[in-house]
Protein backbone atom coordinates (compact mmCIF):
# COMPACT_ATOMS: atom_id res chain seq x y z
CA UNK A 1 0.00 0.00 0.00
CA UNK A 2 1.50 2.80 -1.15
CA UNK A 3 0.68 6.58 0.13
CA UNK A 4 -0.81 9.02 -2.38
CA UNK A 5 1.32 12.35 -3.16
CA UNK A 6 0.60 15.43 -0.81
CA UNK A 7 -0.12 18.79 -2.32
CA UNK A 8 -0.85 21.02 0.73
CA UNK A 9 -2.26 24.41 -0.73
CA UNK A 10 -2.03 27.56 1.84
CA UNK A 11 -5.36 29.79 0.66
CA UNK A 12 -7.39 33.01 1.68
CA UNK A 13 -10.85 32.65 1.45
CA UNK A 14 -10.96 36.09 0.02
CA UNK A 15 -9.33 34.67 -3.37
CA UNK A 16 -11.68 31.77 -3.96
CA UNK A 17 -11.39 28.09 -2.83
CA UNK A 18 -8.52 26.16 -4.78
CA UNK A 19 -10.63 24.10 -7.52
CA UNK A 20 -8.21 21.19 -6.93
CA UNK A 21 -8.91 21.10 -3.06
CA UNK A 22 -9.91 17.36 -1.63
CA UNK A 23 -9.82 18.49 1.53
CA UNK A 24 -10.36 21.90 2.96
CA UNK A 25 -9.85 22.51 6.29
CA UNK A 26 -10.88 26.30 7.35
CA UNK A 27 -8.67 27.84 10.16
CA UNK A 28 -10.45 31.40 10.60
CA UNK A 29 -11.23 30.78 14.20
CA UNK A 30 -7.70 31.26 15.14
CA UNK A 31 -6.75 34.90 16.17
CA UNK A 32 -5.96 36.77 13.52
CA UNK A 33 -2.65 38.18 13.08
CA UNK A 34 -3.22 40.50 10.81
CA UNK A 35 -4.86 42.57 13.54
CA UNK A 36 -1.31 43.30 15.35
CA UNK A 37 -0.01 46.18 13.57
CA UNK A 38 3.21 44.59 13.86
CA UNK A 39 2.44 41.11 12.15
CA UNK A 40 0.27 42.33 9.71
CA UNK A 41 3.40 42.84 7.01
CA UNK A 42 4.64 39.40 8.23
CA UNK A 43 3.45 35.97 6.74
CA UNK A 44 2.63 32.39 8.80
CA UNK A 45 5.90 31.49 8.30
CA UNK A 46 8.14 34.81 10.08
CA UNK A 47 9.34 33.76 13.54
CA UNK A 48 6.70 36.50 15.40
CA UNK A 49 4.02 34.69 13.49
CA UNK A 50 4.73 31.69 14.59
CA UNK A 51 5.36 32.62 18.10
CA UNK A 52 1.81 34.22 17.91
CA UNK A 53 0.45 31.00 16.92
CA UNK A 54 1.88 29.03 19.09
CA UNK A 55 0.93 31.16 21.82
CA UNK A 56 -2.64 30.50 21.39
CA UNK A 57 -4.23 27.90 23.00
CA UNK A 58 -6.36 26.25 20.93
CA UNK A 59 -3.28 25.85 18.19
CA UNK A 60 -1.67 23.08 19.99
CA UNK A 61 -5.22 20.88 20.44
CA UNK A 62 -5.78 21.97 16.75
CA UNK A 63 -3.19 20.76 14.95
CA UNK A 64 -3.03 17.64 17.04
CA UNK A 65 -6.22 16.77 15.58
CA UNK A 66 -5.74 17.63 12.13
CA UNK A 67 -2.80 15.68 11.90
CA UNK A 68 -4.41 12.48 13.55
CA UNK A 69 -7.35 13.10 11.21
CA UNK A 70 -5.09 13.96 7.82
CA UNK A 71 -3.29 10.48 8.80
CA UNK A 72 -5.88 8.51 8.80
CA UNK A 73 -7.53 10.10 5.59
CA UNK A 74 -4.05 9.02 3.87
CA UNK A 75 -4.33 5.62 4.90
CA UNK A 76 -7.42 5.23 3.41
CA UNK A 77 -6.90 7.22 0.26
CA UNK A 78 -4.06 5.00 -0.03
CA UNK A 79 -6.52 2.09 0.43
CA UNK A 80 -8.40 3.00 -2.04
CA UNK A 81 -5.07 3.36 -3.85
CA UNK A 82 -5.90 7.62 -4.60
CA UNK A 83 -2.56 8.36 -6.32
CA UNK A 84 -2.54 12.07 -5.15
CA UNK A 85 -4.83 14.19 -2.78
CA UNK A 86 -4.42 18.08 -2.19
CA UNK A 87 -5.40 19.44 0.91
CA UNK A 88 -6.39 23.07 1.62
CA UNK A 89 -5.89 25.34 4.69
CA UNK A 90 -7.66 28.41 4.14
CA UNK A 91 -7.80 32.02 6.59
CA UNK A 92 -9.34 35.23 5.40
CA UNK A 93 -5.98 36.43 2.90
CA UNK A 94 -3.98 33.14 2.92
CA UNK A 95 -1.12 35.45 4.27
CA UNK A 96 -0.71 34.43 8.72
CA UNK A 97 -3.00 31.39 9.96
CA UNK A 98 -3.37 29.18 7.01
CA UNK A 99 0.94 29.72 5.91
CA UNK A 100 1.49 28.49 9.38
CA UNK A 101 -0.95 25.78 9.47
CA UNK A 102 0.33 24.64 6.51
CA UNK A 103 3.75 24.60 7.18
CA UNK A 104 3.35 23.01 10.30
CA UNK A 105 0.87 20.35 8.63
CA UNK A 106 3.53 19.36 5.80
CA UNK A 107 6.25 19.29 8.29
CA UNK A 108 4.00 16.21 10.00
CA UNK A 109 3.69 14.70 7.07
CA UNK A 110 7.36 14.87 5.57
CA UNK A 111 8.52 13.27 8.61
CA UNK A 112 6.64 10.30 7.57
CA UNK A 113 6.11 10.62 3.90
CA UNK A 114 9.38 12.06 3.21
CA UNK A 115 9.78 14.31 -0.65
CA UNK A 116 6.06 13.10 -1.50
CA UNK A 117 4.65 16.44 -0.04
CA UNK A 118 4.66 19.22 -1.66
CA UNK A 119 3.57 22.73 0.05
CA UNK A 120 2.33 25.83 -1.89
CA UNK A 121 1.26 29.08 -0.71
CA UNK A 122 -1.18 30.39 -3.48
CA UNK A 123 -1.26 34.36 -1.99
CA UNK A 124 2.13 34.81 -1.36
CA UNK A 125 3.02 33.16 -4.49
CA UNK A 126 0.46 36.00 -6.53
CA UNK A 127 2.40 38.84 -4.73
Amino acid sequence: MTAPAVHIVAFGFSCGLPPDADLVFDVRFLSNPNYVDALRPLTGADEPVIHFMRALPETGPFLERLCSFVDFLLTQYARAEKPQVTIAIGCTGGRHRSVYVAEALTGHLRAQLGSDVRLTHRELAAA
